[in-house]
């Protein structure tokens, strides 16, 4: 067995942790197809393979122009059931043993779908995971940035009645041109209800939303962030405070942040000993769940097994597991 087959063999048998998951973005072309017919919503496609060659993107606004027209064919609680248990089956197949979920209500809430059908659908799928698999998840809300705050503060309020199924919020959709800031107030009231917080961040956006993200929002993790590189002060913080980075290579490639993944700063932020971890994002648009992610930038970084062994170390280290669980799980890595 060569040393890629290794690797390979080792990602597949490793129990994992995901903690950058969009859940529509985990919403493949048959299941997209499939609620369009079952909810009668006209979507721009004839087929599965219609879907599938629409998933081309140039940027991130081009992506997200597609994901939120994929989002409408969600409209029941059972739609919302079946989006999450398609994406627990494949964290069995995948040996995802913990999973911290996005999910994004202002996408549904706008266009009339109840707060409650959404969460509950996805807590209920999450709930018969732990039931049969004995997979283990979190679920944080986040606000699409792109809007304004105040309208969000609806949105939290709607989260309130959810507390036993929400453990935190985050901050995701289009970063340039909407800075970390514009959420202050919001992301206070948060924190002033015990939620933890997150947000994207530095990932085509600047540094200053990374240092903004730590200071301001006092976020617990950063989402992406592989643009901290580029302030040294920044990586040094980082380092120092132990912050995690939920980074996503094949999102990052996808969404064309670097030309190709053997271009990726992954490797180079590693050996500056930064918390990093692969993640998969949004992966039905992407082209790969997280062993797909873990295999591929492996192989196209030449990262060693000690390095991948520590991807996978720093994801549940960064997971707001209590600590008995992680460490449970550390020790079986």
């Amino acid at each position: 067995m060569n040393n890629l087959d290794l690797i390979t063999n080792f990602i597949k048998k490793t129990p994992k942790s995901e903690l950058h998951l969009h859940i529509e973005g985990s919403l493949e072309p048959e299941l997209m197809f499939k609620l369009s017919k079952r909810n009668k919503i006209d979507i721009a496609f004839n087929s599965v393979d219609e879907i599938r060659a629409a998933y081309n993107f140039s940027n991130l606004d081009s992506f997200l122009k597609i994901y939120y027209e994929g989002s409408n064919v969600l409209i029941t609680e059972e739609d919302f059931f079946d989006l999450t248990w398609e994406y627990v089956l494949r964290c069995k197949k995948d040996n995802i043993v913990h999973t911290e979920i996005f999910f994004d209500p202002q996408s549904h809430l706008e266009r009339g779908v109840k707060f409650d059908d959404v969460i509950n659908g996805i807590h209920n799928a999450l709930k018969k995971g732990h039931s049969e698999f004995g997979i283990t998840s979190k679920i944080i809300m986040c606000f699409l940035r792109h809007l304004d705050e105040e309208p969000c503060f609806k949105v939290l309020n709607h989260a309130l009645r959810h507390k036993d199924k929400i453990i935190g919020v985050g901050l995701d959709s289009s970063e340039k041109g909407n800075p970390p800031k514009k959420f202050e107030r919001l992301f206070n009231a948060a924190i002033k209800e015990n939620f933890l917080t997150v947000a994207h961040a530095g990932e085509e956006g600047p540094p200053e939303y990374i240092w903004d993200s730590i200071n301001i929002l006092k976020v617990k993790r950063i989402d992406h962030g592989v643009q901290c590189l580029k302030d040294e002060k920044l990586v040094e913080t980082l380092k120092e405070k132990n912050i995690p980075l939920t980074v996503c290579p094949l999102s990052n490639i996808k969404l064309c942040v670097f030309d190709k993944l053997e271009n990726h700063n992954l490797k180079k932020m590693l050996n500056k000993g930064l918390r990093v971890m692969v993640n998969s994002d949004d992966p039905a648009y992407f082209g790969g769940y997280l062993n797909t992610n873990l295999i591929e930038t492996s192989k196209a970084l030449n990262l060693d097994l000690d390095e991948v062994k520590v991807l996978i170390q720093n994801s549940f280290k960064s997971s707001f597991l209590d600590e008995n669980s992680k460490n449970n799980w550390l020790s079986k890595i």
